[in-house]
């Protein structure tokens, strides 16, 4: 449970800030899709996350393709 009230007087503004620094956030696939991924990852022999990616790249193609 939180307090109150916390003291941040000895805090430092900024400590753990970087310019510039990407952050790779996790995604989360729902269990059908990660299921399929991980099937056709398998059968090619290949890790998941390029599975992804190549999926991706392919939609984000179309995509384009379309504007």
């Amino acid at each position: 449970m939180m307090k109150k009230e916390y003291d941040f007087s000895n805090g430092v503004r900024g400590k753990f800030y970087r310019e510039g620094v990407r952050l790779n956030l996790p995604i989360y696939l729902d269990k059908d899709i990660a299921d399929f991924v991980q099937k056709v990852a398998k059968q090619k022999k290949i890790d998941s996350q390029t599975v992804v990616n190549k999926m991706l790249r392919g939609n984000k193609e179309i995509i384009q393709a379309l504007q």
